[in-house]
């Protein structure tokens, strides 16, 4: 991944993309591949809460492996719980770090570093957006607002969500998310970790 300072392009288009899609689940998943490629980093998540079950799933991901997304059920009270109470956390070496639910799964997938910032919609929590590394880095404040300010976007476009299909719950939007017919494009590459029909990224890529 590389340092660069704020992208304000990368802003603006998601930005535009919320305020004239009338297909706001897209825009979650263009979000992701958008800060995948316009950051250089392995791959990007979105995951919402399941309140049932107090799991995080996975709702729209970018660069990360079939194998990597479904490695076994993610606790929002083990995974980088701190991200989800308190704001923005960074991990380091996922290799040596208790909060890593799957620190040998994540090895296994050429993660070195982890960022994790909150998604919040219409003023709940609702997940955490996550950006993962190959290389071990350290997240500059620049690149922690950056994130979070596209997890603000995110969380904007699932309350749009709620607003248009006229959901109650997020976990609603994510299945919504997951399931292949609900989206009108055609099939990405294998193995990128997205939901079947997700649109190409209007986002830079550097």
């Amino acid at each position: 991944m590389k340092k660069q300072l704020l992208n304000y392009e990368t802003l603006i288009k998601v930005t535009k993309a919320i305020s004239h899609s009338k297909d706001p689940e897209e825009v979650v998943l263009m979000t992701v591949e958008t800060i995948k490629m316009s950051l250089d980093a392995k791959g990007c998540t979105v995951f919402l809460i399941n309140r049932k079950t107090n799991e995080l799933e996975v709702a729209a991901s970018f660069g990360l492996s079939k194998e990597y997304i479904n490695k076994g059920p993610l606790s929002a009270l083990r995974s980088i719980a701190e991200s989800l109470r308190d704001g923005p956390v960074a991990i380091y070496d996922v290799a040596d770090d208790p909060r890593i639910q799957y620190p040998e799964a994540a090895k296994k997938e050429g993660i070195a570093s982890i960022l994790s910032v909150p998604i919040v919609a219409g003023g709940n929590l609702i997940g955490a957006m996550r950006v993962y590394t190959a290389d071990p880095f350290e997240f500059s404040l620049e690149d922690v607002n950056f994130i979070q300010a596209m997890a603000n976007m995110t969380g904007m476009a699932i309350d749009m969500a709620r607003y248009y299909k006229g959901l109650k719950d997020s976990i609603e939007i994510l299945k919504k998310l997951r399931d292949p017919k609900t989206l009108k494009r055609g099939q990405r590459t294998p193995n990128e970790g997205v939901p079947e029909g997700a649109p190409k990224s209007t986002g830079p890529r550097k």
